[in-house]
């Protein structure tokens, strides 16, 4: 941590990743107790030196340096007061004749949990927000679990292994098995087979399923002896993620109580069904595409959902829920990887090898290391936000939210054409995910971009150059954030990440918490109001959404009904005359003023005379912005209507 982050951090309160102590002759208890919360959880920083009286930060300095350093660091090496070494990087920062001392405690190993005090397990503690919490009986469990080496899908079953299993599910899986491997002997027993591929293990001198395979295939009666709680529980809700959430206002529900393979059969089926397919052919084999433009995000994070759960958590069950705006998995069970790797190529260590092994071998799961990347990829085809992900090590827990909104919207595509600077497409989508998020790191530019190393240099580079975004002083890692005069700019406050309401706890529902934008305490400039603010209801179409009129007045930086006939029609040059038929209207000043400056102001149209406004051969014509937005409207009025005709259906 850099002086200058300490500082502005200070400003603040602790974070849950920063831990203050007063510290200035001794080592305080409590913080071994932090020291154990930081291990078993992201790790963080202890500063010493500093005072919380109720809520004010104040500096006072370590007094004995020396004493107060070696006492700490030789405790945490010594392995009398902690049951493992933490290698902690100890720092010295002075600040205004004041000596802080700053401790950076790194995450364990997954093998070296749980860290606990003075050789009682009972001592171990978790980071939770700003707060050392001790660890109750069943969170040490977890910990225990996830450590050991012989991992639980691969241990063996006292079960019969010629009846525990549900024959149509091992017939499925072969029949997808064989069409991969082209030698596979099809007259193999199945018993065989599983034992062939270490699903079926000899324990004891006789053949026993492994968890793996009774999860994986087992029968009604094995399976639910094994696992007693749902696979997953799927909801549907009416309305979007940020409306009012009642856990009990469900409008449809699965509950899957069978094992991997049926499971996966009734997701991928209620999904297909549940889902309109819009009508696309496939340019190389002229066949009518049969899968939804998502069906590739969904299947990955459906498997992942099912791959990676703690099958031995026998009280909290997968749930996913599905809104208007989203959709929302959440999986009991952390991955082991840091999040920030999850989205690198390479091998990784997984909870279930065995089940993980198993889906892979009949492409049912993408290779190591890409299933994210592909989940990531299919909602930048589509234009969307990416995926929200929260791999929470205090719970426990492995959230992804597959957000059904476009990056750049339509705000963002009407503030972009008013900036003066043209935008590439990755630079376009970096600068509407910093609006949105209030700041943006470069893994924040690969995952909205899919770009790499050089290539998010120079976009991050050509935005500031053009005084866009601006980079923040003293963070650790690169963080930049909407230059100042553009902060509270679209796509942020529409986005929806940000509940009217507080939203039920991860644990319990499934549902996260988004990270905060960065505040300001400048007032947010307005977007291109392209209706100049004046009431609408001359213009408002019946039943106008909100990507038109919005109640009585209209809502900024959205078009009129009168617009969006301009619109329409202005691929190419308009006359004033032209456009006045087109939208039934005579009065030519009131048509330019209400309508036509408008949008020449916030860079939708422009005039094909722009110097003599009066030209006589004056017309109008879209802009490159003008001609996305047209694109984006008749893209959702496409879809609206397929929706239309599946929901009459």
């Amino acid at each position: 941590m850099e002086r200058a982050e300490l500082m502005e951090r200070l400003k603040g309160y602790e974070w849950d990743d920063v831990e203050l102590k007063r510290a200035q002759r001794g080592v305080p208890e409590s913080a071994y107790e932090t020291v154990s919360a930081f291990s078993n959880t992201d790790g963080g920083s202890l500063v010493f030196g500093v005072q919380d009286r109720a809520g004010r930060i104040e500096i006072v300095g370590v007094i004995e340096v020396d004493k107060v350093q070696n006492d700490f660091l030789s405790v945490l090496r010594s392995r009398q007061k902690l049951n493992r070494v933490i290698n902690a990087r100890a720092r010295i920062v002075r600040d205004d004749g004041r000596t802080l001392l700053i401790f950076r405690i790194p995450e364990a190993r997954r093998q070296d949990k749980p860290v606990y005090l003075n050789g009682d397990i009972r001592r171990t503690f978790l980071r939770r927000g700003a707060a050392d919490e001790r660890c109750t009986p069943e969170e040490i469990e977890r910990l225990l679990r996830d450590a050991a080496d012989d991992r639980y899908d691969g241990q063996a079953v006292k079960l019969d292994p010629t009846r525990c299993f549900h024959a149509p599910s091992v017939r499925w899986y072969r029949r997808h098995f064989a069409d991969r491997y082209l030698d596979h002997d099809r007259e193999q027993p199945d018993t065989d087979f599983l034992h062939d591929w270490g699903l079926v293990v000899e324990s004891q001198g006789e053949l026993a399923p492994t968890r793996a395979a009774i999860l994986l295939f087992g029968s009604p009666a094995a399976f639910r002896q094994l696992l007693p709680r749902p696979v997953v529980d799927w909801q549907w809700h009416r309305g979007a993620w940020t409306d009012d959430f009642d856990e009990g206002r469900w409008a449809d529900r699965l509950v899957v109580e069978s094992n991997l393979v049926q499971a996966w059969q009734m997701l991928r089926d209620r999904y297909i069904q549940r889902t309109e397919t819009p009508f696309a052919i496939d340019p190389e084999t002229l066949q009518r595409q049969s899968r939804p433009p998502d069906y590739a995000a969904f299947r990955e994070a459906a498997i992942n959902l099912l791959i990676h759960q703690d099958y031995a958590e026998q009280t909290r069950k997968a749930v996913i829920h599905s809104y208007a705006d989203r959709m929302v998995l959440w999986n009991p069970g952390d991955a082991f990887s840091p999040t920030e790797a999850l989205l690198e190529p390479g091998e990784k260590e997984v909870r279930n090898p065995k089940i993980v092994a198993a889906f892979r071998r009949i492409g049912l799961s993408e290779q190591a290391g890409t299933g994210l990347r592909t989940i990531f990829g299919n909602q930048r085809e589509l234009g969307h936000v990416p995926p929200a992900i929260d791999n929470d090590r205090t719970g426990k827990a492995f959230q992804i939210a597959l957000l059904k909104e476009y990056l750049v919207s339509e705000q963002q595509l009407l503030l972009q054409a008013k900036l003066g600077v043209p935008l590439s497409e990755a630079e376009s989508r970096t600068f509407a995910y910093a609006c949105r998020q209030g700041r943006i790191r470069p893994r924040d530019v690969r995952a909205a971009t899919g770009l790499t190393g050089k290539e998010v240099q120079a976009v991050l580079e050509r935005l500031t150059a053009n005084a866009l975004i601006a980079p923040l002083e003293g963070a650790v890692e690169p963080v930049f954030a909407p230059a100042p005069e553009l902060q509270g700019q679209p796509g942020r406050s529409l986005a929806g990440d940000t509940p009217s309401k507080p939203r039920p706890a991860a644990h319990s529902t499934g549902q996260g918490t988004a990270p905060e934008g960065l505040s300001t305490e400048q007032p947010p400039r307005r977007a291109p109001d392209l209706s100049t603010g004046q009431p609408a209801t001359t213009d408002q179409p019946p039943g106008a959404s909100s990507a038109g009129t919005v109640g009585v007045t209209q809502a900024p930086g959205s078009l009129t009904h009168t617009q969006d006939r301009i619109l329409r029609i202005c691929d190419t040059p308009r006359r004033l005359a032209e456009l006045l038929e087109a939208t039934g209207m005579t009065n030519r000043g009131h048509f330019k003023k209400r309508h036509l400056d408008p949008m020449i102001e916030s860079g939708v149209l422009r005039m094909t005379h722009p110097d003599q406004k009066n030209h006589p051969q004056q017309a109008y014509v879209l802009t490159e912005a003008g001609a996305a937005l047209k694109a984006r409207r008749m893209s959702e009025a496409r879809i609206d209507e397929e929706e239309t005709r599946a929901d009459a259906r």
